[in-house]
């Protein structure tokens, strides 16, 4: 099960704190795509990767520093410059580097340990699409992560479509779904919650490769995608159901994501905005 190795990269972060860690070391070591452990990690715990490593790494440089190391030496071990460590390690404890031994001082910050807590059934209805060799095909650029409420960078960028991009993603799309498609990836590797950057699509799917260069392109692989069907409030709906799949579809299942991007597709109700059905589509393989 994927908790047995999500375990063992926390073991694995806990015996490199002195390495330079990096997301794709750790996501190699667990054989998950970069992206996707990423978000199962911060779905699982509510805490950013990065942030998670900080505060492990200050926990053990206190217990160095309570056992008389010198400031100096426990801020090399850590990859910190002096005056860097002596201002994280303050607003982390409260305290100087220089007063934990003095004052015998040890602020705890446990280790994680993942497990699944079963609440109740709660269903999800999904299903599973065989695709060919496609692009999706559209317009992108860089956008501030955010996990609740609606990204007004990403509605900018869908407005700002020319009528001449419409017209040729509309000339290009021949496949299921036949929708507007969002596609995110390429996430800042260090980002915490509501931190950082991502790169967002909006398009189109197509088999076709004759794209002009006024367009953006993502290329997949003939694959196999499991559709997540979801209706109800915008966005809180879709964004819940993106959560539910990291912290309880993807722990208990037998399939193995791949490493491509997720893309979804909204629909809005015509007598009310705030209400859309939406698909959310991710790539996997036994």
């Amino acid at each position: 099960m994927i908790l047995n190795e999500l375990n063992k990269s926390i073991d694995y972060i806990d015996e490199n704190l002195t390495k330079e860690l990096n997301l794709l070391d750790i996501s190699n070591f667990v054989g998950l795509p970069a992206q996707h452990y990423r978000n199962l990690f911060i779905f699982l715990s509510g805490i950013g990767l990065s942030e998670y490593i900080k505060k492990r790494k200050l926990y053990f440089a206190n217990k160095d520093l309570l056992n008389n190391e010198s400031v100096t030496n426990v801020a090399t071990k850590y990859g910190y410059s002096m005056d860097g460590f002596t201002r994280t390690f303050k607003a982390w404890s409260g305290y100087l580097p220089s007063q934990i031994h003095e004052n015998q001082v040890l602020i705890s910050y446990p280790k994680l340990s993942f497990f699944v807590n079963v609440t109740g059934g709660i269903n999800m209805k999904t299903r599973i699409v065989q695709q060919p060799k496609f692009n999706i095909v559209g317009i992108q650029k860089r956008v501030p992560m955010q996990f609740e409420g609606v990204n007004k960078d990403i509605d900018q960028l869908a407005n700002s479509i020319t009528e001449q991009q419409k017209k040729e993603m509309h000339h290009l799309q021949d496949m299921e779904p036949k929708e507007i498609v969002n596609v995110s990836y390429n996430a800042d590797e260090d980002f915490t919650k509501e931190e950082g950057y991502l790169t967002h699509m909006v398009g189109v799917l197509t088999t076709k490769n004759d794209i002009s260069s006024q367009m953006d392109v993502i290329h997949f692989n003939e694959s196999k995608w499991v559709v997540f069907e979801n209706e109800g409030e915008f966005p809180k709906t879709l964004q819940d159901t993106y959560a539910k799949i990291y912290s309880e579809w993807l722990p208990d299942t037998e399939y193995t994501l791949s490493d491509v991007p997720m893309f979804s597709f909204t629909k809005f109700d015509s007598s009310n905005n705030d209400f859309a059905y939406s698909e959310i589509w991710v790539a996997v393989s036994h």
